[in-house]
Order: structure tokens, then sequence, then C-alpha cells
């Protein structure tokens, strides 16, 4: 299993890091994640912009899927998602529990709840398919 630091280091000069990520827990077919909010993160109606928690919510996801790779895999794309938003806040924190729900050979599917981080009221339910890559038969891998 990876570390908190190791994961939380593949952030910096990327989207989650630009946008304060933090990676607060790892276990087997878990990722949960934390984003301070700031009014850089919300929408011009000064709610939070449903953006900042896809990015969130993918994140984690993604996180997931490359902490659990399968042998020969090198890397994954996201192929689909989908959220529904169920509410939304201004201030504080959000957090996200993403869980592996398939973890097949060819593809991942996780699921993650995002919420408010100080009510614990959930804002939106996520779902994301990840494509597993390997090298092209006969390719040297690295």
């Amino acid at each position: 299993m990876r570390s908190l630091d190791e994961m939380n280091a593949w952030s910096a000069g990327t989207l989650p890091g630009l946008i304060g990520m933090e990676i607060t827990g790892v276990d087997q077919g878990l990722v949960e994640a934390r984003l301070a909010l700031r009014p850089e993160l919300l929408a011009p109606n000064g709610y939070l912009h449903a953006a900042t928690v896809i990015a969130l919510a993918d994140t984690a996801c993604g996180y997931g899927t490359r902490t659990h790779l399968p042998p020969g895999a090198i890397s994954f794309t996201t192929i689909e998602l989908k959220s529904n938003f169920l509410g939304t806040t201004r201030e504080g924190a959000i957090t996200c529990t993403a869980t592996l729900a398939h973890g097949g050979r060819t593809t991942q599917l996780w699921d993650a709840t995002v919420r408010d981080a100080a009510s614990g009221k959930t804002l939106a339910l996520f779902r994301c398919t990840q494509l597993l890559l390997y090298p092209p038969a006969g390719a040297a891998q690295k």
C-alpha cells in the first residue's frame, strides 16, 4: 500500500495540488481525501463549484486506481464519470471517501461520496470507471 506522503506528493505541480487537495487515508479498496474551501473554488454565485467537487472525487478515485493497478498494468485513464449533486456549502472543507466497487483486469469502478466536513451532510455521489492501460504487446517495460 502507498503511504499518504507518497500519494500527496503526486499532487505537486498538478490540478490536485493547485486546488489544495490532501489525501487523508488509504487502505485496501479505499481512499479518503479532504479539500479546504476558499473563494477561488466557489462559483460566481458564491456556492461550491461543481468542478471543485468533481476534481476532488475524480482524483480520489484516480489515486485509488493507481494504488490498485493489477500486475502488468502501467497506468489508467478515466473513461466515464457521473455525478449527482445533493447539496452545497460555502465555507469550511469537504471530504471524499472513494471505494473500489469493481477491480477487474481491464477496468476498475470506483464510487465516491463527497461530504461537508463539519456537518457530515452528503453533497454529491460520484461513480468513475477507469480503463487500465498495459504496454503494447512485445514492448519492454521500464
